[in-house]
């Protein structure tokens, strides 16, 4: 055969094209067998007929000698033509039980192969009870000898489709399930919804907040608050205690204050929930105590920390940009989440 030279893609049809007139000249080349099969079972049809009155005849024939009336000879010849027929019977019969015997040898040893398959992961008892019904059909006609049907579609019924089982034996634990699913989401919801109610109530508790006006000097206050307050709701309250004291307040914002907590600048929109839950720390002590109290203790040990917490100090974004360059306002930096203070420091 010439070999195709060109592109890929017209040499892939090519290709097809070919496979395709090959599938053609093997379904021509089948049909012309199937029809000198058909002739040839036609033309065996009349010389089975053909055979079988004459070998009818010749046994009439040697079983009459002499002189005898034309009924005897009806009756001779019709019980010959009976029991000619019922010997073809029998002969027929013989010929399907081995075709069937033959099917059921061919159904076996497919299901042993789809055995040998599957068995590890699915019952074969169904199989098993399809094999016994089966036999038990193909013995019932044995026993009974009933003559075969005319019509040989009648015995060939379309094969069942097996129903597989799973193995109860299998661990199945890492399939995908459902229901599995299901009951894990649920479990995972109601957890979080635990979770949630757990976190609420803990924003709602009250805390009493000390804090200290800083204007060079400090002046002390406390106030309660939620746990789930941000620091501007914070100072909005503080702001409303120190304007009666001092006049340079009663014309600030919120936005004009900063909050000081262990020498860092805390942003407005930070609660005091989120430094509780992170146990923050700042450069001279935790940023999750609001009160105010020293560590009292005759020995110090440097491998205990220090358990003291300062008043966090409001103070005038005006007078930290006059006074950022003096002490204590000089040791001042904004709040850094990823920055880690290991030691506390006071100087």
């Amino acid at each position: 055969m010439a070999q195709y030279k060109g592109a890929a893609s017209e040499a892939g049809r090519a290709l097809q094209l070919m496979k395709k007139r090959e599938r053609q000249r093997e379904h021509m080349e089948q049909m012309r067998q199937r029809i000198a099969e058909e002739n040839i079972m036609k033309s065996n049809i009349d010389k089975k007929f053909s055979a079988h009155y004459d070998a009818v005849e010749a046994e009439l024939k040697s079983s009459t000698v002499g002189l005898v009336t034309l009924n005897d000879m009806k009756a001779k010849q019709e019980a010959l033509v009976k029991e000619r027929e019922r010997q073809l019977a029998k002969r027929e019969q013989c010929k399907e039980l081995q075709l069937k015997l033959e099917r059921l040898r061919e159904r076996a040893l497919k299901q042993e192969q789809k055995r040998q398959i599957s068995s590890l992961s699915f019952s074969l008892e169904e199989e098993e009870e399809e094999e016994e019904e089966e036999v038990e059909e193909v013995g019932g006609e044995e026993g009974t000898g009933s003559p075969p049907d005319d019509d040989p579609d009648k015995d060939e019924q379309p094969p069942k489709r097996r129903k597989l089982g799973k193995n109860p034996d299998v661990d199945t634990s890492f399939l995908p399930d459902r229901d599995r699913e299901e009951e894990e989401n649920r479990l995972r919801e109601e957890l979080r919804q635990e979770w949630e109610a757990k976190q609420e109530k803990i924003k709602n508790e009250e805390i009493e907040i000390t804090f200290s006006y800083w204007d060079g000097s400090g002046h002390r206050r406390t106030v309660k608050m939620k746990k789930g307050n941000t620091i501007q709701q914070f100072l909005q309250k503080a702001l409303e205690i120190l304007r009666k004291d001092f006049s340079e307040l009663r014309s600030a914002g919120v936005e004009q204050l900063m909050y000081i907590k262990e020498d860092l600048i805390i942003p407005h929109h930070h609660s005091f929930y989120d430094f509780i839950v992170t146990k923050a720390r700042g450069k001279s002590g935790p940023l999750f105590n609001f009160d105010v109290h020293e560590d009292v203790r005759l020995l110090s040990d440097a491998t205990v920390e220090k358990d003291e917490s300062h008043a966090g100090k409001v103070v005038l974004r005006s007078w930290y940009e006059k006074n950022k360059h003096i002490f204590p306002a000089s040791r001042w930096e904004p709040y850094d989440p990823e920055k880690k203070w290991d030691k506390y420091t006071i100087r």
